[in-house]
């Protein structure tokens, strides 16, 4: 789909489009999305204190998202498959910063170190290389440093005719923000809903020895995307006022 019709399809956002042009394109593909919900005590002290916890009838949630990235490339140059192509893992949660609902990003693993690099270098969001493969059905990491590791073996179901509220909740969100040591980063994004279908995991191992309060148990919740086309914008710093 041309990133003109992308733009176009926007009723189903919380806030309009940003003014001033996109900078990136990219498509985040083949997605699972993995979902718990956690004790609130437990979430907080990984998240910035400028960030307030987003919740779903009274309750935080931490997804692991397990996708492809492919084709991601500044706004007027060709993507470079060597580089642009990776699967990525990230785990993430809900926040609210300054009126606007978001991401918060606990990890960000990429299976390719150079694109780790430069992605790490342009955004400023924490991006580290693990070791990953992808075949239909499987998915695998391991990071030998952090000793985090991530296999499944899953099937697809049907696709959901309507998605659910908390389905919503957990999957529409148009905003990122990531700290750094002298500001909080905002990145606004577009991109058309995300279709969804219900996912069988016939196994599925998560040992992320940091966030084992978090990421405890199977999974409460598990989706299924094939993916969508992404927008983004540049990254916006606001000074921090709040020590960690």
């Amino acid at each position: 789909m041309k990133t003109t019709e992308i733009l176009k399809d926007a009723a189903h956002r919380p806030w309009p489009i940003p003014a001033g042009g996109w900078q990136y394109y990219q498509e985040w593909n083949d997605a699972l999305f993995l979902h718990w919900k956690v004790a609130e005590e437990d979430l907080r002290r990984f998240v910035p204190a400028e960030l307030e916890i987003d919740l779903w009838e009274g309750s935080p949630w931490v997804s692991l998202v397990a996708f492809t990235m492919e084709r991601i490339r500044p706004k007027l140059l060709p993507a470079f498959p060597p580089v642009s192509d990776f699967p990525e893992i990230n785990i993430r949660t809900y926040v609210k910063y300054r009126g606007k609902q978001g991401v918060y990003f606990l990890s960000i693993e990429g299976g390719k170190p150079l694109s780790c690099w430069i992605a790490r270098s342009l955004s400023e969001l924490p991006y580290r290389y693990s070791a990953m493969t992808r075949e239909p059905g499987t998915y695998t990491s391991h990071n030998a440093v952090f000793g985090d590791c991530f296999s499944a073996r899953y099937r697809v179901l049907q696709p959901l005719r309507t998605k659910t509220p908390h389905d919503l909740w957990l999957t529409e969100r148009y905003a990122l923000f990531q700290e750094t040591a002298r500001s909080i980063n905002a990145f606004d994004i577009h991109h058309q809903e995300w279709p969804v279908s219900d996912l069988l995991l016939d196994e599925v191992e998560v040992d992320y020895p940091r966030f084992a309060s978090l990421l405890s148990g199977p999974p409460e919740l598990a989706r299924y995307s094939p993916g969508v086309q992404v927008l983004a914008w540049g990254k916006v710093p606001h000074a921090r006022i709040l020590a960690r």
